[in-house]
């Protein structure tokens, strides 16, 4: 029989407060509705998928603490029955070793990102510095240098879907130019659906991540392929 591959994906920032830990839960309860048997491992200090799970009284998933710089030889032996496994990573300014860990491991990088001027010139400055260190740490250890998977999901946007002008666009445009895939996908901001509904059951209808797990997923088969 032949094993099925296990979707491994880290969300990953320079900073905090794009949300990238409500990314990680949402695509998470997706994967789960599908009968994936995912499982998130929380590797942020802040530990807000754990408090989550816990102050829901648990959730379609187990969610894990892996806040250390091994998760890329720890988290292979908690696969075995999973179809994805989600990592979400601390912010790299201030946890870089805790990410170039998560990054090893991962075969898919999201990287969830807030529309802003601020935003696009931190990522030009420091994202892509960081990533390149997690991708020399890789070859280091006899990883393929870059991930299958590397796009960027735009979120706390103006607009349900991807818009061909105002700042949206603009930063998308921007990010383009510096030689990041933006996903179609975009998160509009929408404060009911996701960070007031902290501490319950996760319900992904009503949300577009239903449609960012089926592009993640699309890329990842294509380049698996």
């Amino acid at each position: 029989m032949t094993k099925k591959r296990v979707l491994r994906l880290a969300t990953v920032s320079v900073k905090p407060g794009v949300g990238k830990s409500t990314t990680c839960l949402f695509l998470s309860q997706r994967w789960a509705d599908q009968g994936w048997d995912p499982l998130l491992a929380d590797a942020d200090k802040g530990a807000s998928s754990l408090g989550w799970m816990q102050d829901a009284g648990g959730l379609g998933f187990p969610v894990v603490g892996q806040s250390i710089t091994t998760m890329h030889r720890s988290l292979p032996d908690l696969e075995p029955g999973r179809r994805a496994v989600v990592v979400d990573v601390p912010q790299l300014e201030d946890h870089a070793a805790i990410g170039r860990s998560a990054l090893t491991y991962a075969d898919v990088w999201i990287l969830p990102l807030a529309p802003g001027g601020m935003e696009v010139r931190r990522t030009i400055l420091q994202l892509r510095t960081l990533l390149d260190e997690a991708r020399d740490f890789r070859e280091q250890l006899g990883r393929p240098r870059n991930p299958l998977v590397e796009m960027v999901l735009l979120t706390r946007t103006n607009r349900a879907y991807a818009t061909k002008t105002g700042p949206d666009a603009e930063f998308r445009k921007a990010l383009t130019a510096k030689g990041f895939k933006v996903m179609n996908t975009v998160i509009p901001f929408n404060d009911d659906l996701y960070r007031q509904s902290y501490g319950n059951p996760i319900d992904t209808s009503g949300t577009t991540y239903p449609a960012a797990a089926a592009e993640i997923e699309e890329a990842w088969e294509k380049a698996s392929a």
